[in-house]
């Protein structure tokens, strides 16, 4: 057979057969367990009235996130979809052109222009409400990752916690005041849970397509190990934001609710793929375009949350880290950095 004709075998339907089926269905099961756990443990140990993790844990946590979500966006996203879209089963037409990038800047200015006319649309509603608001997001325009800054970084009039709605009610009594703190609480609220919506769609699209690329990949063993940290790394670093987000009581099974929803994703992407093992080829002329497109779509979402709404919010916009010691600092980009080294290499192998 030429190599011209194997070339045409491989990117067409295959049998993969049912080598190793046992681990691939047990994988299942163990990847939820890993990345849900990875993703409830912040979330839980911050609510948690007995159990006290100390706040350099948090911290910790949440600049390792930031970290690895950055290196999710370029080596986990970014690389592949390049790859995919460069395949030689497709048609010499996607050669002509960088596709993946292009995606990838579509999916970044999308995001930039959805955040931009929220903010809009939020701040003229609290202006309405004769509430004030933050220039640089601390208010509805700080919805994507990270939630608001620490709220003795805002003004006295920018951030609106229950206290200070319960503190208010106290003072005006029934005049209607409070009901308007509790408005510009649910609007925070809302555009809060958006931005989780943005942060977690691309993360899922990541973790249903490498959980049917697992189901039915030759080296599965090396791909399995490597897929159980990545899923858990990366569920840590989800974690850590939205154990950090902060939403009033009505709204506070949102966070759980997103690392579930989380946990499951590759389990779903594995199970999909042990479904159609026989069939689906991730190296075929279909499944690259799929998963080219829907790669580089996520990379532009992770990279615009990790760079924008993560670092610039987190070192540039946050008083308490402007001001704060150069050992402080040094510590957070250590931190950042280790999540992103480790994340990136863990690329070497998935």
């Amino acid at each position: 057979m030429s190599d011209s004709d194997s070339d045409a075998v491989q990117c067409g339907n295959i049998d993969n057969g049912d080598s190793l089926l046992g681990l691939r269905v047990a994988s299942v099961f163990v990847i939820l367990v890993c990345a849900t756990s990875g993703t409830l443990f912040p979330i839980l140990a911050k609510r948690s009235t007995w159990l006290h993790v100390p706040q350099s844990v948090f911290d910790f946590a949440k600049y390792f996130g930031s970290g690895v979500i950055i290196a999710t966006a370029f080596i986990h996203l970014l690389s592949p979809a390049l790859e995919e879209l460069a395949s030689e089963c497709l048609s010499p037409a996607w050669q002509e052109y960088p596709y993946a990038l292009a995606l990838c800047l579509l999916s970044i200015f999308s995001i930039f222009i959805l955040e931009l006319v929220a903010f809009r649309w939020g701040t003229g509603r609290l202006k309405r409400l004769g509430l004030g608001h933050d220039a640089h997001g601390h208010g509805v325009g700080s919805h994507a990752a990270h939630g608001p800054e620490t709220p003795h970084a805002t003004g006295s009039h920018e951030h609106f916690d229950r206290d200070d709605v319960d503190a208010e009610k106290q003072i005006h009594g029934g005049d209607g005041s409070d009901q308007r703190l509790y408005r510009h609480d649910d609007s925070e609220a809302v555009a809060q849970i958006i931005g989780i919506a943005i942060l977690e769609f691309g993360v899922l699209l990541h973790s249903i397509l490498i959980g049917l690329t697992l189901a039915v990949d030759e080296s599965f063993k090396v791909l399995f190990v490597v897929i159980v940290f990545h899923q858990t790394f990366e569920g840590l670093g989800l974690g850590s934001r939205l154990a950090f987000i902060k939403l009033p009581p009505s709204y506070n099974y949102v966070p759980i609710l997103s690392a579930i929803i989380y946990g499951l994703s590759t389990p779903i992407g594995i199970a999909v793929g042990l479904g159609i093992r026989s069939t689906y080829n991730p190296g075929s002329t279909t499944a690259s375009i799929v998963s080219g497109v829907l790669d580089a779509l996520s990379a532009g979402i992770l990279m615009y949350t990790g760079l924008v709404e993560l670092l610039a919010h987190e070192f540039l916009f946050n008083k308490d880290m402007v001001n704060a010691s150069n050992a402080k600092l040094a510590y957070a980009l250590g931190c950042m950095l280790f999540g992103c080294g480790i994340m990136a290499l863990l690329g070497k192998w998935a």
